[in-house]
């Protein structure tokens, strides 16, 4: 009952035209919850990744609600280009079915992780909502 009730909430906004999915609260952050900086993990062994969002909602890619928007994993690059799409490839990882975990292997080395959300057409918010950038080596 508490689902559809959101769901006819969502719908509602979504008609009445006051969805906004590109502005984020200002107060809104995520955070890569594991692996934590600076973590050794073991080479050849999938590991799993977890994201963490404060005073902001996740919503599949396509939905354009208030304060909602979906993860990227940046592997080994920097941040896009403010109000460009975000890529989507071996480094830009698109979590659009509102994942908040995923498995991942990578080559032995140092890597960097970062959190980035999207909005439903997998833009950076205004203000951008990213994580800190963590270091992990994988031997």
């Amino acid at each position: 009952m508490r689902t559809m009730f959101a769901i006819a909430a969502l719908m509602a906004a979504l008609s009445a035209g006051t969805a906004s999915a590109t502005s984020a609260p200002a107060n809104a952050y995520c955070y890569i919850g594991w692996p934590t900086n600076g973590q050794v993990l073991a080479a050849g062994k999938p590991f799993r990744v977890w994201f963490g969002l404060r005073n902001m909602g996740v919503a599949p890619r396509g939905v354009a609600f208030n304060n909602t928007g979906h993860h990227h994993l940046l592997i080994d690059t920097d941040l896009p280009p403010a109000g460009e799409p975000i890529p989507s490839d071996r480094n830009h990882l698109h979590f659009g079915a509102g994942e908040t975990e995923t498995m991942l292997e990578l080559a032995p080395g140092k890597h960097t992780l970062q959190l980035l959300m999207g909005d439903e057409n997998h833009v950076a918010h205004t203000p951008p909502v990213y994580s800190k950038k963590i270091t992990i080596t994988v031997r």
